[in-house]
């Protein structure tokens, strides 16, 4: 009997991707499948958005070339230590949480997340039925429709677990590929080759660091939660190159596709670029690709934070209750305002990640406790001063519009974390 249950539990693990426990070797995917995973993920349409911001308030070359990469670098560096962790432990994220911030703190991680990964979902239906609404001249009725469908259907691979969102990833990013690089090179002619690139000025003032800001912080809530599918890679150096190809390259080739959209047609989002191209149908090709292999993650995501919070191994319906919350916010018309108040909410985000990097690298010195996710505390109140600590000199620095908040947030949490445990000696 014990046996049956044993093996029942473990079957009941396997099909809902491990969310409370640690991904064991022998169930690790192939480092090709990762690849195609991460670089779904950060084809994301917000991100397009923030290079068309930067886009147009620097010189071609050198400023803006060189603010894409450094910003890059510095995202991609963050996402590959926290990969690089998950590679060897097999945990996410949420799981990591548990030991640093305890059995019950870890909910306060749980929650931000859950709250930062919903509303996400729920303006990518929105964007989506709008931009479809408005293109083709739908009524009211039919957007209503079009939000519920997308709601529930972006889940779909999600709700099948790391094996659909590897199928959709492997069929997806090869196209967006094609598209994007079609669409750079249709732009670098329409602008007139590199002379035309830099002969455009820039028309809008911005801080080198407030642009730095803009690249690694788009998307700093995706790399904290890069762990997701870094534990699945079957060695913690392909965590590591998976990443960085992913967040460096992938998230990188966003940001550069929204800069020259901005540049050349005024327009960030390569959706519109490509309609401007004469490319309809392969524009709203564009649009549901990007934007569900990035909904499906996003919701994955939900429902992983979902299991560690509600200490259930029921990640497939967690991930379908997401959706359909998902869904109704964005038929409550939150449209215009989520966005401001999901970046605002991003200032914790980053020092999650700092606090996470110091509990395994300095305090646990790169090992976790063996069997199930368990931390002897209920709560660390260390690890919640980080956080605060990290969150507030974030929010000092966006208040001032100074230095890198976000960066500023994961080393302050990090350091913080480090030395509160070290005058403590709990480990």
């Amino acid at each position: 009997m014990n046996m049956d249950t044993t093996d029942s539990d473990a079957s009941l693990a396997e099909s809902q991707d491990y969310p409370l426990q640690a991904v064991p070797r022998e169930k690790r995917r192939s480092a090709v499948s990762l690849y195609f995973v991460l670089t779904g993920f950060t084809f994301f349409t917000a991100t397009m958005f923030g290079g068309g911001l930067i886009g147009v308030a620097f010189p071609f070359w050198p400023d803006l070339t060189l603010i894409i990469i450094g910003g890059n670098l510095l995202l991609g560096a963050y996402a590959a230590v926290l990969a690089w962790i998950a590679g060897h432990s097999g945990l996410n994220t949420v799981q990591m949480a548990r030991y640093a911030f305890g059995q019950q703190g870890s909910s306060i991680v749980d929650l931000v997340l859950s709250v930062t990964q919903i509303g996400w979902y729920a303006w990518g239906c929105a964007a989506v039925a709008l931009f479809l609404k408005e293109r083709f001249h739908l009524d009211e009725n039919v957007y209503t429709v079009l939000v519920i469908v997308l709601g529930l259907a972006f889940c779909w691979t999600a709700w099948i677990g790391y094996r659909g969102l590897e199928i959709l990833s492997l069929v997806a990013v090869p196209l967006m590929v094609v598209l994007i690089a079609f669409s750079l090179y249709s732009g670098w002619q329409q602008a007139g080759g590199l002379d035309g690139l830099l002969a455009i000025p820039a028309v809008k003032s911005m801080s080198i660091g407030s642009a730095v800001t803009i690249v690694f912080g788009t998307f700093v809530s995706g790399a904290t939660q890069v762990t997701n599918w870094a534990r699945f890679a079957p060695r913690a150096s392909t965590a590591v190159w998976a990443t960085l190809v992913a967040f460096f390259l992938g998230n990188g080739l966003m940001i550069f596709t929204g800069a020259m959209g901005a540049l050349v047609y005024g327009q960030a989002d390569l959706v519109q670029v490509l309609i401007l191209q004469g490319l309809l149908g392969w524009g709203v090709i564009m649009l549901f690709l990007n934007i569900w292999t990035t909904q499906d993650n996003t919701i994955y995501n939900f429902s992983v934070a979902g299991c560690t919070l509600l200490r259930s191994n029921r990640r497939r319906l967690i991930t379908l209750g997401g959706a359909v919350i998902g869904t109704i916010l964005a038929l409550c018309g939150i449209y215009d305002v989520l966005p401001g108040f999901l970046t605002t909410l991003s200032v914790v985000i980053p020092p999650v990640g700092g606090i996470l990097m110091a509990d395994y690298l300095i305090v646990r010195k790169r090992r976790y406790p063996d069997g199930q996710v368990q931390s002897p505390l209920a709560w660390n109140f260390k690890a919640i001063t980080a956080l605060l600590v990290g969150a507030l000199s974030s929010a000092i620095l966006v208040w001032l519009d100074a230095g890198l908040p976000p960066v500023a947030g994961i080393v302050n949490a990090f350091v913080c974390f480090a030395v509160l445990e070290r005058l403590a000696g709990t480990h």
